[in-house]
């Protein structure tokens, strides 16, 4: 049977998290009912009662069950394999839409700015709702864009390479971001659509797993930079790096712990060798420049009232954020 194309496909990938996955499908419930909507999530390999959840409850959900956890990148190529809207919209389980109307903005900013191929959401982060929504921000083409808060055209997702899975985690989005300028493409962030990311962003930093994150973070800049820099930078890019993690993460922290993680990522990226050899996929020095003036993305909102707003990418700690 032919599944009917919608306009809009809405990703999610999860695992382990049914109770935020359930405040996320409620908050997002009008937007499910929707007649030109599909929802698609997959299920990977959780072992909460996700799956049964879904099923039970929302039998018009595309369901994609793995039986044991593949990752996140897998997870998002077979969703995006099987979308079928003209637009993919991908959002984290614990992640949800305050602007109202959003799908309306986001076909507007589309039909109006054919040149656009990916959107990135505005993203304020916390566990209770931001105080105000308002932001004189605008849009703008930017770098790249966030995993969990985006919408692309499938048309251009079609013209890429998929999420590179030996990646693992982190990276990825910059990795799409190579691709589709490497083919003339743009991103851009539309602060117009404000979405709620229910995450405790100090707590992260307590979790069991933080080293693993920043190694993580860490190896998958310096598989970037060897798949895409053009050669002549990346010595000073790696020196700077390593200089930089060192100096800020053990001398200035006085954390001998965080000397593994950087020595454990500089492993993964001398074993990550043939990988790097086979895709890579180097900017030319045109291309490059032109990647260094656009801004970095924009993941990280805060309202105007305070202290911080508009967060780029390069100003946070990304292994305590992602």
């Amino acid at each position: 049977m032919i599944k009917p194309e919608k306009k809009f496909s809405i990703l999610i990938a999860t695992k382990n998290r049914r109770d935020d996955l359930i405040f996320t499908l409620h908050k997002i419930s009008n937007l499910l009912r929707r007649s030109d909507v599909e929802c698609i999530i997959c299920d990977d390999g959780s072992s909460d009662g996700t799956f049964e959840y879904v099923s039970e409850n929302h039998p018009g959900i595309l369901l994609i069950k793995h039986q044991t956890s593949k990752g996140l990148m897998v997870s998002r190529n077979e969703l995006l394999h099987q979308a079928s809207g003209e637009y993919a919209i991908s959002i984290d389980d614990d992640l949800h839409f305050i602007t109202e109307q959003p799908l309306e903005i986001i076909e507007n900013y589309f039909k109006t700015h054919p040149q656009t191929d990916l959107l990135s959401f505005r993203i304020f982060w916390g566990l209770s709702a931001p105080a105000s929504t308002y932001t004189d921000e605008m849009p703008q083409r930017v770098r790249s864009f966030a995993g969990g808060a985006h919408v692309l055209r499938i048309s251009s997702w079609r013209k890429i390479p998929d999420y590179p899975v030996w990646f693992v985690f982190y990276g990825e989005e910059d990795f799409i971001s190579y691709q589709m300028l490497r083919r003339n493409m743009e991103i851009h962030y539309l602060p117009q659509v404000l979405t709620h990311h229910r995450v405790d962003l100090k707590g992260r930093k307590n979790n069991n797993d933080y080293y693993i994150r920043q190694r993580r973070a860490l190896r998958s800049d310096w598989y970037l930079y060897f798949l895409f820099v053009p050669l002549k930078y990346i010595p000073k890019k790696m020196t700077y790096s390593i200089w930089t993690q060192f100096t800020k993460r053990v001398v200035e922290k006085r954390n001998p712990n965080a000397i593994k993680p950087i020595a454990m990522a500089l492993f993964d990226l001398v074993a990550a060798i043939p990988k790097i050899i086979k895709y890579k996929n180097r900017l030319s020095q045109q291309q490059y420049a032109s990647y260094k003036q656009l801004e970095s993305a924009k993941l990280y909102w805060k309202p105007e009232n305070e202290k911080q707003s508009g967060i780029i990418a390069d100003q946070y700690d990304k292994a305590a954020v992602l």
